[in-house]
């Protein structure tokens, strides 16, 4: 059994080296522990949250000697709210614990060699993020959830500092409790979980439609950015076939159709497809597994975009999109250590990679989005 407790202090304790998933790795008396709040070289206090046979988790709750790279957060409730765990480190420092992260993962689990950057992409660090979900306390008060509980932290005043200035104070609501979530376009939306909303998004001069409450990028410049690397990197050339897997609303089917391709995605939310089919009326578009759809699109393509959740796209799918012999896949991941594991898979198979990018698309947090673009072999 562990030594350690929920609940203990361990101080003076000194910070190891960033983990993936924004903790700092130290050791106490030869156990594990990934502190929260913390920075590389620093002796902190840590109290203790939770305790399992491998490893601990834990807090810092005061710094005894700081790094140079720690900053005081732009928001008085950093460190309650759950939401970003990086507003402690100066942003640029965070995009270079970013890139050591993208940097291990790719090598320890790709045997990929990471030679960039992390592209810093305006608006940054604050007022970026165009989405956002609130909880209502029994007082009819938007807040945020606290770090894996479900305690609700109340907004300060101002409002949440990585919002767009148009979200980021809602109005007190005359129902309590429950769920409220914030669109910001032109305009302000608000409405409750409930609630089916439609709003409008653009990149450049294509036009999307998308539920308030489905998936879109948070960043405001997310899509754009994303969409022109994924061109880039494909070099799409008109009258070739290409898919779109984990299609959301079309977004790279719309780009890639506006460069004349030929366009077939496949989405598991019925509704996004239904809005995908609406946003690029000259696509084919599936609902479904990605996995048992693909049988439903032609037998090869010349280019494949992978958009997969956090969890990867798997091999049983990569192995069925090497079966149509793409010329190249632009594959956009959320975390490197699925993208790690996919690029394996996809080694393994016959494609290797070309090109790794990466983006802050997630400033004041751990969360960090890459494109990797790969070629046969």
């Amino acid at each position: 059994m562990s030594p350690l407790q929920p609940g203990d202090l361990i101080t003076g304790l000194e910070i190891g080296p960033v983990a993936h998933g924004g903790h700092f790795v130290a050791r106490h008396e030869g156990q594990v522990v990934f502190v929260r709040h913390a920075l590389s070289g620093e002796r902190v206090d840590v109290r203790i949250t939770d305790v399992n046979r491998r490893y601990a988790r834990g807090v810092v709750v005061a710094v005894r000697q700081a790094s140079e790279h720690r900053v005081e957060p732009p928001c008085p409730v950093a460190g309650l709210c759950g939401g970003c765990d990086f507003q402690h480190v100066s942003a640029a420092h965070s995009r270079e614990l970013k890139r050591q992260v993208v940097v291990e993962q790719l090598a320890h689990l790709a045997g990929y060699e990471f030679t960039g950057a992390i592209a810093d992409v305006a608006p940054s660090p604050l007022h970026w993020r165009g989405r956002m979900r609130y909880r209502v306390d029994d007082q009819g008060r938007p807040g945020l959830l606290a770090h894996r509980s479900r305690e609700i932290v109340p907004l300060p005043d101002g409002g949440c500092r990585i919002a767009l200035p148009q979200i980021a104070d809602p109005p007190v609501q005359s129902r309590a409790g429950g769920e409220l979530r914030a669109v910001a376009t032109a305009e302000a939306h608000y409405f409750g979980a409930d609630e089916s909303v439609e709003v409008t998004e653009y990149v450049g001069e294509l036009r999307y439609q998308v539920a308030g409450d489905g998936f879109w990028q948070p960043h405001v410049a997310a899509a754009r950015t994303l969409s022109e690397a994924v061109l880039a990197g494909l070099e799409p050339e008109p009258g070739e076939v290409a898919f779109d897997l984990y299609c959301g609303v079309g977004l790279f089917s719309g780009v890639l159709a506006a460069a004349g391709c030929r366009v077939w995605g496949i989405e598991g939310a019925a509704t996004a497809v239904g809005l995908a089919r609406r946003n690029v009326p000259g696509g084919t578009f599936v609902a479904g597994d990605v996995g048992r759809r693909l049988a439903r699109l032609p037998r090869s393509a010349d280019l494949v975009v992978l958009d997969p959740p956090r969890t990867g796209a798997g091999a049983e799918v990569l192995s069925r999109i090497v079966t149509r012999t793409p010329r190249r896949i632009a594959y956009v991941a959320c975390d490197p250590a699925a993208l790690g594991r996919d690029l394996r898979t996809l080694a393994e198979l016959g494609y290797r990679t070309t090109a790794v990018s990466a983006y802050d698309l997630f400033p004041l947090t751990h969360h960090v989005e890459c494109l990797a673009i790969l070629e046969p072999r």
